[in-house]
């Protein structure tokens, strides 16, 4: 099958586009003919090397997928060859950016005929993230204020509507050019973060949810009132330390199961939650696209049109 991959760590240019050995479907799981694939910030920090070390080459990354089942594993009986699916891989398991992938058939979940495979790609793992950093993790509650910083990107622009649908008002960070945008998405307060320093202009807020990482993630705690709680997704593995002993620090754990997949499709059919804006690539400009990545501007989401 073709697949993107690298055979060592490094930038974007190490990315390759050919053969690698087709997948085949364990004790549990599917075989899933790929028909797309986006791409998330893990991707490039994994060919980067800043996750654990890999040993095993030729590495195709990705995480989240959607297309066709074409062929099931021992014991599988919820899916059937032919089902159109979409989900994220497992913890520790990538593989996603390939013509075929070989995953459990428990933490995937039907793609609706309302949906294109491309639309549920760029919908599974920021939608997975952003709803158990903003509903598992903040429990955020209707009436609380909440601060998402880089509210253009994928899980950050998905957090937003959850967090006004939950009842909350929204605070979100971002350059003058998405202004628009993310009030379309219901923000309440748009700070242009090069003009002005969010946390001389923000205070009291009862969450804060990070999608930045660095300076940003820790600059953020001072927003948050006694008592106030942060989540972080782009700061490791491990919520940083707060500075504050009055505020808690906290790292989503970013489960798959189909249950949070389910859950992003009722809030889309619901009108809760819109589609990003979708930047299409071919596959074979995976290098192309992990420089957009990479660049961190990007407003929605990059997905890969695979078949």
């Amino acid at each position: 099958m073709k697949a993107a991959f690298f055979m060592k760590n490094g930038g974007p240019e190490v990315m390759q586009y050919g053969d690698v050995p087709d997948p085949v479907a364990g004790p549990g799981q599917v075989l899933v003919d790929v028909h797309a694939a986006s791409v998330n910030a893990a991707d490039w920090k994994v060919r980067a090397g800043s996750y654990a070390p890999i040993t095993e080459f030729p590495y195709v990354p990705g995480r989240d997928f959607s297309g066709i089942v074409s062929a099931l594993g021992a014991g599988v009986t919820d899916l059937a060859v032919g089902d159109a699916v979409f989900g994220v891989c497992d913890v520790g398991q990538e593989a996603a950016y390939a013509e075929k992938l070989a995953i459990k058939s428990a933490i995937v979940a039907r793609k609706p005929d309302s949906l294109s495979h491309v639309e549920c790609a760029a919908l599974a793992l920021t939608g997975i993230t952003a709803l158990c950093a903003i509903e598992d993790t903040l429990q955020l509650k209707s009436g609380e204020t909440i601060l998402i910083q880089g509210g253009a990107g994928g899980v950050a622009s998905f957090a937003i509507q959850v967090a006004k649908h939950i009842g909350a008002r929204v605070i979100t960070s971002a350059s003058a050019a998405n202004h628009d945008y993310l009030r379309g998405l219901g923000a309440d307060q748009i700070i242009d973060y090069h003009k002005q320093d969010v946390t001389k202009v923000v205070s009291g807020c009862d969450a804060m949810f990070d999608t930045v990482g660095g300076d940003v993630a820790m600059r953020s705690f001072a927003v948050l009132r006694p008592g106030g709680r942060a989540a972080f997704i782009a700061s490791g593995n491990t919520a940083p330390v707060s500075p504050r002993a009055d505020v808690k620090s906290l790292r989503p754990k970013v489960g798959r199961d189909r249950a949070h997949l389910e859950r992003i499709l009722a809030l889309v059919a619901a009108g809760v939650v819109h589609i990003p804006e979708i930047t299409l690539y071919a596959l074979k400009h995976a290098a192309a696209a992990h420089r957009v990545s990479e660049g961190r501007h990007l407003r929605g989401k990059l997905v890969f049109k695979v078949r």
